[in-house]
């Protein structure tokens, strides 16, 4: 068995790649030099580790031993996990976008030794193919004009950095405030590609972006538009109806192929479960449908049952593919372990509940996927709500109390089922950003739906990342390595932080988000210009220095940021970062208003009149539940303790026991103590 450099790394994605044939480098300055010293080209490959065409250009080409003896003898082989050094990502795929037009993983970049990109793409099938050249042929076109045309590669080269300097650097600084006409029009552009009829934003593939959500909630919460509420409420009912959401399990897989939120790409990636979760509760908070609730909590339950580190920080990602047979185990399918055959439901359920659950979750005797371009799916039912509870009971002419019993007993059956199989492959990396994220999700939880349990995990993984994470005072990215944390890293911590401490009035979250906030000031901020840049790596500085503002799948470090510092300027009263800010992407935010949703719900925060709540020591339960009962975005929760009083000495009168106090417009009604007397100031 080959075992190559990889073997030494800590990352997953790394890991996997550790016995190709192919003499792989970690990102480093060993390999730069050798570039150099052999004046060879680099070939760049980023991928993560539960990324499914990653693993298929690895069988495919990465362990051949032809392709691997081209790559080995003609270019130093470079990989990098993108989760790990999203920045490096950033500035590859920013070339890649730039001069192919699309992107996406397995990533492929050609490099000068000096790290200029000179040729990229994504998957490259092994051979010709899907009319695209095949990944020898590529390597072979590479190598001749390595060898005849060099000068020019690299003059070009250098002057595709330029030009990609100058495209992501931002225009000169606008005003450092954004009028209500921003958000209309972001309004406006989500109207125009909402799916009516099924929900979501755009055609087929259909991928949940809950930055949308997050915006348009608040865009309802200060207009009234009721069309914005009703987009998000029904893409969200859609999406728990779906083969996209794990019906057994709980959870959301990565995106849906199909309009109709049916056929998934069955990987399950930690950042999609925490922001769907903030995405149900908070329209929850306003419809009180209980199915939203309910998907909120399934999601949750899942986390902890399976993303769940043992010392409370969560996992990143669960694979698409696993193993369908067994007697095979190097042979993976997309979608194995959640798929049932026909035979086998009515094996483990017998009659009549297999019938029943088949008709729920619209099960077929031949499988229910109709489109299955690669014949994967043969055979299989993915499951999905295909008939109410209530449709299936009467149906069945069944009592609906017992066809309640009768579902909830084939749920769990099936899941036994499930559990017999091998499980997808578990990417174990613990990051910063996305467990700040999930730390958000559980505080909020906890207390949306009085589940203290929820808050208690909340509270456990964020003291995993601040005794374990922050070593000799500096925050870190990934628990186990020695990358400085980056700007996601700190916005989305610094939000945990701030929800726990809103969640709980604990004030050592209050202060460690603060020591954090300053660390983001000193590392990462332009102090010219105004934003963030997303990292202070010096190996990614020396190449590309970017402000991340696009807020896509994961949103943007510059728009969670401008969050924290307008909720943070509420206690301290500093709002110099904010406005710079909001300056330095003015226009970026008022031309394309669609392109960075979470920065939106920032600006629509600063639009509304905030309103203070002021909690004294001895504030009852109910109470304290009560301030998260309704969506209430434009509101901070502050204690009248110490944290908040070196900032803010006038709540240090605001201390009557158990007392709530009310403020808003520099005025504070008198204080209350029962939820009676509270609910009215809260409308």
């Amino acid at each position: 068995m080959h075992t190559n450099r990889l073997a030494q790394e800590t990352s997953p994605y790394l890991l996997q790649h550790a016995h190709n044939p192919v003499d792989w480098y970690p990102w480093g300055e060993e390999a730069f030099a050798r570039a150099r010293q052999e004046d060879k080209p680099i070939f760049l490959s980023i991928g993560y580790s539960t990324c499914h065409w990653c693993h298929v250009m690895e069988r495919e080409s990465f362990e051949n031993e032809s392709t691997a003896e081209i790559l080995n003898s003609k270019f130093v082989c470079i990989k990098v996990d993108r989760e790990e050094r999203p920045d490096i990502d950033r500035i590859y795929m920013t070339y890649v976008q730039a001069t192919t037009g699309s992107g996406g993983w397995p990533m492929s970049v050609w490099l000068t030794p000096e790290l200029k990109p000179f040729v990229g793409g994504t998957y490259f099938p092994p051979d010709n193919r899907y009319g695209r050249p095949g990944f020898s042929t590529i390597l072979l076109r590479i190598i001749e004009a390595w060898k005849n045309d060099r000068t020019q590669i690299i003059e070009s080269s250098v002057k595709v950095m330029e030009e990609l300097q100058r495209q992501t650097s931002l225009a000169e600084p606008g005003p450092d405030r954004i009028d209500a006409k921003a958000s209309d029009k972001c309004f406006q552009q989500f109207r125009r590609v909402f799916d009516s009829r099924l929900g979501g934003f755009g055609a087929a593939p259909k991928f949940p972006r809950p930055a949308v959500h997050n915006f348009l909630l608040r865009y309802w919460k200060r207009t009234g538009n009721d069309e914005a509420l009703d987009m998000v409420v029904t893409t969200l009912l859609a999406m728990e109806k779906g083969g996209m959401h794990d019906q057994l399990g709980g959870g959301f897989h990565r995106y849906s192929v199909d309009d109709s939120w049916f056929v998934p790409h069955f990987e399950k990636m930690l950042y999609d479960q925490a922001q769907l979760v903030i995405s149900y509760l908070e329209a929850y908070q306003i419809t009180k449908e209980p199915v939203l609730a309910q998907a909120a909590r399934r999601i949750l339950d899942y986390v902890l049952r399976d993303m769940t580190a043992p010392g409370g920080a969560f996992y990143s990602a669960e694979d698409a593919d696993s193993v369908l047979d067994p007697g095979h185990p190097h042979e993976k399918v997309e979608g194995a372990f959640y798929m049932f055959s026909w035979l086998e439901v009515f094996n483990a359920l017998g009659s009549p509940r297999s019938l029943f659950a088949g008709y729920r979750y619209g099960m077929e005797s031949d499988g229910n996927v109709s489109h299955d371009p690669h014949g994967e799916f043969a055979g299989r039912n993915i499951l999905f709500q295909a008939h109410t509870i209530e449709e299936t009971a009467h149906y069945f002419d069944e009592p609906l109390e017992a066809m309640q019993k009768e579902l909830a007993e084939a749920d769990r059956q099936l899941l036994e089922l499930r559990a017999t199989k091998p499980r997808p492959h578990l990417d174990n990396k613990i990051l910063t950003c996305w467990n700040g994220m999930m730390i958000s999700a559980f505080a909020k939880a906890g207390a949306i739906l009085g589940e203290e349990s929820y808050v208690t995990a909340a509270a456990r993984a964020a003291g995993f990342i601040a005794a374990e994470m922050i070593v000799q005072g500096k925050l870190l990215r990934v628990h186990g390595g020695s990358i400085g944390a980056m700007l996601d890293d700190y916005a989305w911590f610094i939000q945990a932080l701030l929800d726990l401490y809103e969640t709980t009035f604990e004030p050592d979250w209050l202060k460690l988000a603060l020591d954090l906030q300053q660390q983001q000031y000193e590392i990462l901020e332009d102090d010219e210009v105004g934003g963030f840049y997303a990292s202070a790596q010096p190996d990614a500085a020396s190449l590309l220095r970017i402000k991340d503002d696009y807020d896509g799948a994961e949103p943007a470090g510059n728009s969670i940021a401008l969050m924290n510092l307008l909720r943070l300027s509420k206690l301290t009263g500093d709002e110099t970062s904010a406005r710079r800010l909001i300056a330095a992407f003015h226009e970026r935010i008022t031309a394309a208003p669609h392109a960075v949703p979470a920065m939106m719900s920032a600006i629509e925060f600063d639009l509304a009149p905030v309103r203070e709540v002021v909690v004294a020591t001895g504030a009852s339960p109910e109470i304290r539940r009560k301030l998260w009962e309704n969506f209430s975005p434009a509101q901070i929760l502050l204690a009248s303790d110490e944290a908040t009083v070196r900032f803010r000495p006038e709540l240090a009168a605001m201390n009557a026991p158990g007392a709530v106090y009310v403020c808003q417009n520099f005025t504070c009604q008198q204080p209350v103590t029962t939820v009676a007397e509270l609910e009215p100031l809260l409308k």
